[in-house]
């Protein structure tokens, strides 16, 4: 990652202000913090009252939002656009849950779910920024998508499709908005140190019917890697790699498009782009 130069606003400049949704622990609570003590005026969101109170402790203007509850997006806006005198210059989408399980055992119900808050949320925030962008001439906005959006992986069904729909959406959203002064970019994070793995367990449990499944005992096998968090590697960073590349996102003059972030997703992107599609999907199909 290109370097970014100071860590805090240059004397003088005027307060930075990003509304950074899912700060309630990994990529999103690391990022609020660092933000912050780099200078932006953030605007941090959480559903649990306790999250939301921990975020205030630190300084940090916090506010419920669940991208399922289109209520509470407009509030959101309203309420930051109020503090700010209708000014916003950044969003990071990154708030979002994991639906574990294999396609064929995935409820209808349960991806339409996945989508209400890994997309269709995603969609309606932004929708409600870019006028405000487009009003003032400039903004930054930035979608924490993943390495799964651009290569799937069995029993990630409904969260790769929920990525792969995001990358469609927002990379026409990119094109649409050239010369607007508005930029969109994608950040593809690999596995990341995070509690996105620990918190999909609960859904894994509520809608997946493991025990008359074909695939129970590879759920076996899931279900303890879940229940200890997810999968530990030495190539899992902590959040610090996502920060770096939303820092280029937010301030550099030409932001890119992507940031493909951590060593796997990096390969992944390479593989995908050498191997003939059938081998790609059988060396895929030997990580679940």
């Amino acid at each position: 990652m290109a370097s970014l130069g100071q860590s805090t606003l240059p004397p003088g400049e005027e307060l930075r202000t990003i509304i950074i949704t899912g700060a309630s622990s990994g990529i999103g609570a690391y990022c609020t913090r660092a933000l912050k003590a780099e200078g932006w005026r953030v605007f941090a969101t959480a559903r649990k009252p306790e999250d939301i109170a921990a975020l205030e402790a630190d300084g940090i203007e916090a506010f419920y939002l669940d991208y399922r509850e289109p209520g509470s997006i407009e509030t959101l806006v309203a309420s930051v656009l109020e503090r700010t005198g209708g000014r916003l210059d950044a969003l990071f989408n990154n708030g979002a849950y994991a639906q574990p399980g294999a396609v064929e055992d995935l409820p209808v119900a349960a991806l339409r779910e996945q989508f209400e808050a890994n997309v269709f949320g995603w969609h309606d925030l932004t929708h409600r920024v870019v006028p405000v962008m487009r009003r003032q001439g400039h903004g930054r906005l930035v979608h924490c998508s993943s390495i799964l959006g651009l290569a799937p992986l069995p029993f990630r069904g409904a969260y790769s499709a929920s990525k792969h729909a995001i990358e469609g959406l927002m990379l026409c959203m990119h094109q649409e908005l050239q010369g607007s002064g508005i930029h969109v970019s994608l950040i593809e994070p690999g596995p990341v140190t995070s509690k996105i793995a620990s918190n999909g367990l609960v859904w894994f449990l509520r809608n997946i019917d493991r025990e008359n499944s074909v695939h129970r005992l590879a759920y076996e096998a899931q279900l303890q890697r879940l229940q200890a968090g997810g999968s530990t590697s030495r190539l899992k960073p902590g959040p610090e790699v996502v920060h770096a590349a939303l820092r280029h996102a937010l301030l550099s003059r030409r932001p890119r498009p992507h940031y493909v972030v951590t060593v796997p997703a990096r390969i992944g992107v390479v593989l995908k782009r050498i191997l003939p599609a059938s081998m790609l999907y059988r060396l895929l199909a030997k990580r679940a």
